[in-house]
Parts: structure tokens; sequence; C-alpha cells
């Protein structure tokens, strides 16, 4: 199998369902963007020296990957449903609840450790992703236009972004930057307040 298929070389490329698109549409944008944190999360992973972080961040990747899925408009044997990423909502909600010893308002800036930095990256790069998956709602009209509303599967283009999934995005950000807190106390690093 190659690696190459020669089908992008004019600005276009497949969606997951075989429809074609132009390369810099939203849709695409968004997904491009959680496959980019995804891949910050992998390096990140290098520099977090507890199992229990390492562990976390895998969960964390391969929600992710279903959510790039979706966004793609793939099908998938375990779909994100509201009930499963409710769930996962949850689970960061009270992690990030835990780290909060610090009750006092004060503007951190992004770096200490290198783990605490890449963690921090990893927060802003899910913000964008955020940012874009709100495009891609935004943009898309609440039912196809006269003529393309038959089909028997659903055209991505048409598909709203599940709420869950922003929100399960917009949590993930917040645990991101305790995170990068926990990485420098990890790493006996202070942060760096304003």
């Amino acid at each position: 199998m190659k690696i190459y298929t020669k089908t992008g070389d004019k600005g276009m490329t497949s969606l997951a369902n075989g429809q074609r698109v132009e390369k810099k549409c939203e849709r695409l944008e968004a997904y491009g963007t959680i496959d980019e944190l995804n891949s910050q999360l992998g390096l990140l992973m290098t520099y977090c020296t507890e199992q229990r972080d390492r562990d976390v961040l895998t969960e964390i990747q391969r929600n992710l990957f279903v959510v790039g899925g979706c966004l793609a408009g793939a099908k998938s044997d375990h779909p994100l449903t509201t009930e499963s990423m409710e769930a996962e909502i949850d689970r960061l909600t009270a992690v990030v609840e835990d780290a909060q010893e610090d009750k006092r308002f004060h503007f951190i800036l992004p770096g200490g450790s290198r783990a605490a930095a890449i963690a921090h990256v990893c927060r802003t790069v899910c913000r964008r992703a955020e940012r874009a998956m709100l495009r891609v709602e935004d943009e898309t009209p609440s039912r196809p236009p006269r003529g393309e509303e038959d089909a028997s599967t659903v055209n991505v283009q048409w598909s709203k972004v599940n709420g869950a999934m922003l929100k399960y995005v917009n949590r993930l950000s917040d645990y991101l930057f305790i995170l990068a807190r926990k990485l420098n106390v990890d790493n006996n690093t202070k942060d760096v307040i304003l």
C-alpha cells in the first residue's frame, strides 16, 4: 500500500465518507487541529514521569481520535454518544476540581519545566481546536439545500458538531492547564506568575 495517493495534489481531499472537499474547509481545519493536539499530547507524554498522567493522556488521545473521526464523517465502532462524552467530561472535571488547591486568581505565564511548557502548548492547541469546531457548527446549515435532502447516508457537510464533543474539548483545555501546574510541581519548578 502506498502512503501517497496523489488525489490531493490540487487542494482537494476526501472525508471519511468519500465526500470531496477543499483542504481549506472549516471541517478539515477542525479535525486537523484535533490531530495536531493529539500529536502534541504524544510529545507531552514523553516528559511525564508518572504513569497515571501517561494513562490519562493515552485515554484522552483515544477520545480525540474518535472526535477527529466524527468531524471527518467516519463511522465508528465506538461512536461518541452524549452519554459517553458526559462521563469523560465528568472525569476531567473531577481531576480539575481536585487539583485546584490554590484558589487565588493570578495569571500564569506558559513555561516553567519543559513538561509544563509542552502542556501549555497542548492547552492552546486545544483552545484552537475548540474554536475550529465552533466555526464548523456556525457554518453548518440546519438542513441541506433542496435536492440534497435525499440520501440514505448522512452527508457530513450537513452534520452538526456534537455538543458533548465541544464540551469535552473545552474541559480538556482546563485539564491541560491544571496538568501544566502539576508538572511544574513534579519537576520542582515554580509556575511563572505575571
